[in-house]
Formats: structure tokens, sequence, C-alpha cells
């Protein structure tokens, strides 16, 4: 098994954590993470957004005027699309946007997305994560000289202190483990993940 080095806050080195050889080893496959990342985010979408029809505009339906004799053009609705307040023509309509990615895939494609972030020396094992203070300002000068100024957090649990400090940082997300995907792991050029929390995420991508 290889080994993963794992700091402590005050950045001096705690015992190495062991990670299995399937995550380590696990090649780069960008086309499975580009569909993770579609997964993810059509699935966030809401879908709310929608324009009425004909028949949910309020209004007469009698014809505005007789068709011959005026002098104008025939019209009938005053709904009509092409009148001012009318319907829309195709207009969107509540829908549910998510596509479908089997377990399998989408467990692949972490632990793909994952061993590249190791790899590339942008995954920082912490011991623990317990600030002394919920000062926002403390947490911020101790993300600074970890070089995380904008980081993705993963913890397995969320002392109060640290809720308290990461919510007023605008570049900073904290998720509990069973939250990472994909998606939140690749929007962020640091990531700092508890030892608990690894094991745990490890544990997830393995089975």
């Amino acid at each position: 098994m290889a080994k993963l080095d794992v700091i402590n806050m005050d950045q001096s080195k705690a015992a190495p954590l062991e990670i299995s050889d399937g995550l380590a080893e696990a090649p780069y496959h960008p086309y499975l993470v580009r569909d993770a990342v579609v997964y993810q985010m059509a699935k966030a979408r809401q879908g709310t957004h929608s324009a009425k029809k004909r028949a949910a505009l309020r209004g007469s339906k009698g014809k505005l005027f007789r068709q011959k004799g005026t002098g104008r053009a025939r019209a009938g609705s005053a709904k009509a699309p092409h009148r001012r307040h009318g319907a829309v023509v195709h207009g969107p309509h509540p829908r549910d946007h998510a596509i479908d990615m089997n377990k399998k895939a989408r467990k692949a494609a972490l632990r793909s997305a994952l061993a590249e972030r190791i790899r590339q020396n942008q995954l920082v094992v912490l011991d623990s994560l317990e600030p002394e203070t919920a000062k926002t300002k403390d947490l911020a000068a101790w993300l600074a000289k970890l070089e995380a100024p904008q980081a993705l957090i993963v913890v397995a649990e969320a002392p109060e202190n640290l809720q308290r400090a990461v919510r007023n940082l605008p570049t900073v997300e904290m998720v509990h483990h069973s939250q990472l995907n994909v998606y939140n792991l690749l929007r962020y050029p640091k990531i700092l993940l508890t030892r608990q929390a690894f094991e745990q995420v490890q544990e997830r991508i393995s089975a």
C-alpha cells in the first residue's frame, strides 16, 4: 500500500495514512470525469422556469374585431403569440433536468479525480481540524500559511468553531465527506481532508 503524508494544524508531521493501491494507481479518465461533472450540474438545476401558454393567459377569448370591412389585417384572439402581452410559443416549462449516471461510473470518476489531485500535490490530509477560535480572520490566516486561500474542506465532523469561521469565507467551502463529488472536488485549487474523512471517502469509492 502507498502512504500519504499527514500533517497537524501547526504543519508538523503526523503518522502517515495508508491508501489502497486501487486509489493510488487509479488512472485519470477525463471523459468519465466530464460526465460526472455534467451529471452533478444537471441534477442541481431547479428547472422551475416557466412561460405561459395561451390557455394560461387571462383575457377574452373572443375575436377582436370582425373579419372583413375594417381595412385591417384579420385578427383573432388577443392572446395570440404575435401580439403584445400574448402567449409564448414553445416557451420553457417546469421539468427535471437530471440525467442518469450509474453508481459504478460515479465511483470510478471520483476515484480518478481524487487520484489525480494526489498526484498533483493539491490534496492535504490533516490529522484533525479543530480551530481554537471561531474567528474567520484566524482561519483565513491559517489557510494562507497553508497556501490554500481557496479551498474545499472535507470533514467527518465539523466543530462549531470551524463552522462559524468558514461561513464568512467566500472562497472556502466545507462539506461532509458523504457530500464529496467530482464537481466540488474540481472547483477548488486545494483540497483539505481530515484523516477520518479521507478514510470514509476511500471506503466509499473502493466498495
